[in-house]
C-alpha cells in the first residue's frame, strides 16, 4: 500500500479510495499476427511472465486486490494463467522456486471477467464495467503497458483521485515530433493542497493525435486512469467519435465540461510500452538486462551481438 494511503486529507474528505481495476484486454493485436491468432497479446512473454501479469502486479503492489478483465473471444487463457493448477503444484513440490512463482499468480487478486461482445471503443469496453464496479471510483489500466515496480504511478494516482474525487490521468513527456501518435493534454498549474503527492497538474483539455504545430504541450496521455462511478453515466451520454468509436477521452471530457475536476500526475519514471513489436521486444530487452538472475550474461552476450559485424553476421 502506498505511503499516501493513510494521508488524513483523503479521510477528511470523506471518499473512498479505488480498490478495484479494470482492464480492458479485448482487442485483436492485429500487428502481433500471426503470433496473437491463438495466443493473447496480453500473455505474450517477458523474459518468464506474461505482459498481464506485469500489470496485475502493479495494480496488487498499489493495494488493489479486485481485477476485472474485459475480454473478448479466445481469450479465456488470460483468466486461466491466475487460476490454481494442482497438478503442476503437485509436479512442482521438489522445485520450490518455480512452484512459488506459480502460486503467485493464484495470491496476486481476486481476478474477475466481462466479455465485450464487438469492440467499439475504449470507452465502451469501459461501460461493461459498471455491473461490477457500481458507483465506486476504480482504476483502468491498460493491457499492454506497465510502469517499473521500484518506480510506481499508481499509489499517488489512487490517493490524487481520492482527494479530488475526480478524473486522474497520467502523463508522460514525448519528443515534441511525436505528438502526432498519442493523445496530448492542455494543463494549468494544479491546486497548491495537491503538490505533496508529485508534479500534479490540472487538465484543461485533450487533443487526440496532433501535428506538433498544433499540440498544446508534449504531455502524452499514458494508459492508466482512476475515474469515479459517473464515467459509466458519461459513457452512455457520449456519441461515437474518432474512427466511429466510443471514446473514453470525450466520456472523461464531458465529465470535466460538467465541473468534474480533472487532473493527472506527470510520471517520470520507467515506462514499458509493448502495444507494437518494436516496443515490445524494447521491453523484453530492457527487463531481462536488468534481472539479477541472468542480466549480467546477458548483457554480456548483447554488447558482444550488437558490436559483431552488422553486414556480414557474427564470426563462426
Amino acid at each position: 500500500m502506498s505511503e499516501h494511503s493513510a494521508n488524513p486529507s483523503a479521510a477528511a474528505a470523506g471518499r473512498p479510495r479505488a480498490v478495484k481495476a479494470v482492464i480492458p484486454a479485448a482487442g485483436l493485436a492485429t500487428r502481433f499476427l500471426p503470433a496473437t491468432k491463438a495466443v493473447p497479446k496480453e500473455l505474450l512473454p517477458v523474459v518468464d511472465r506474461p505482459v498481464l501479469q506485469y500489470i496485475v502486479e502493479e495494480a496488487a503492489q498499489a493495494g488493489i486486490g479486485d481485477i476485472l478483465l474485459i475480454t473478448g473471444r479466445g481469450k479465456t487463457s488470460m483468466v486461466d494463467h491466475f487460476d490454481r493448477r494442482p497438478d503442476l503444484e503437485e509436479r512442482l513440490a521438489e522445485k520450490p522456486d518455480l512452484l512459488a512463482a506459480v502460486k503467485r499468480t493464484e495470491e496476486l487478486a481476486a481476478i474477475y471477467t466481462c466479455r465485450q461482445p464487438e469492440q467499439l471503443g475504449l470507452g465502451h469496453a469501459v461501460g461493461y464495467a459498471e455491473s461490477h464496479v457500481g458507483d465506486e471510483p476504480f482504476a483502468v489500466l491498460l493491457g499492454d503497458e506497465f510502469v517499473k515496480p521500484s518506480e510506481p504511478l499508481l499509489p499517488a494516482m489512487l490517493e490524487l483521485q481520492a482527494r479530488t474525487g475526480g478524473v486522474v490521468l497520467a502523463f508522460f513527456e514525448v519528443d515534441p515530433a511525436e505528438t502526432k501518435r498519442y493523445g496530448i493534454a492542455s494543463v494549468e498549474p494544479a491546486e497548491a493542497e495537491l503538490t505533496d503527492i508529485g508534479e500534479v497538474v490540472k487538465v484543461t483539455g485533450m487533443v487526440e493525435k496532433p501535428t506538433p504545430e498544433e499540440a498544446p504541450s508534449n504531455l502524452a496521455v499514458l494508459g492508466r486512469y482512476v475515474l469515479p462511478g459517473r464515467i459509466f453515466d458519461a459513457i452512455r451520454r457520449t456519441q461515437p467519435g474518432s474512427g466511429g468509436e466510443i471514446q473514453l477521452t470525450d466520456a472523461m471530457e464531458l465529465l470535466r465540461t460538467e465541473g468534474t475536476p480533472v487532473h493527472a500526475i506527470v510520471y517520470r519514471g520507467t515506462r514499458y510500452d509493448t502495444g507494437m513489436p518494436l516496443g515490445y521486444l524494447q521491453t523484453v530487452v530492457q527487463i531481462a538486462a536488468e534481472r539479477e538472475d541472468l542480466g549480467s550474461e546477458f548483457r554480456k552476450w548483447l554488447a558482444e551481438f550488437v558490436n559483431s559485424d552488422a553486414s556480414g553476421g557474427r564470426d563462426t
